[in-house]
């Protein structure tokens, strides 16, 4: 009956590791995909460039506040900010080489269940790039 018992409660205390795991894993795929929509709206906010000599295209260039003013006004639009706690725009959200829009969105999950283990939540990252290219 002992063995039973502790069975149970190993078996429950597993449950509930995973489920908080899941719970935390899950908020960040959610997190992820906000990023990602962030990141294509931002890669979109190109200015036109010089023209190629060689190809006679124009090149598209992303100015890093620019990409920082689309990912703020796409979270806005979408109501992320009330969808995850404690959300913000990460430092290096920006564009590194003129052409490449990078977003890092931090968010906090709850896992359930195990919130009283850890009252300030679990810290997620979400780290999503894009880029335009220009074609014809």
């Amino acid at each position: 009956m002992v063995m039973v018992i502790g069975y149970v409660v190993i078996a429950l205390l597993l449950a509930t590791v995973v489920a908080a795991a899941s719970a935390v894993f899950i908020e960040h795929k959610k997190l992820l995909s906000v990023a990602d929509g962030a990141s294509v709206a931002a890669a979109d906010g190109y200015s036109l460039g010089q023209v190629d000599s060689d190809a006679k295209k124009p090149s598209a260039v992303l100015k890093s506040e620019r990409v920082r003013n689309v990912t703020e006004s796409f979270l806005s639009q979408n109501h992320a900010y009330s969808r995850f706690d404690q959300l913000a725009i990460g430092g290096d959200t920006g564009s590194p080489d003129n052409t490449t829009a990078e977003v890092v969105l931090i968010a906090v999950a709850h896992p359930p269940v195990v919130s009283f283990l850890l009252p300030d939540g679990v810290p997620i990252e979400a780290r999503s790039t894009a880029r335009s290219r220009l074609t014809r």
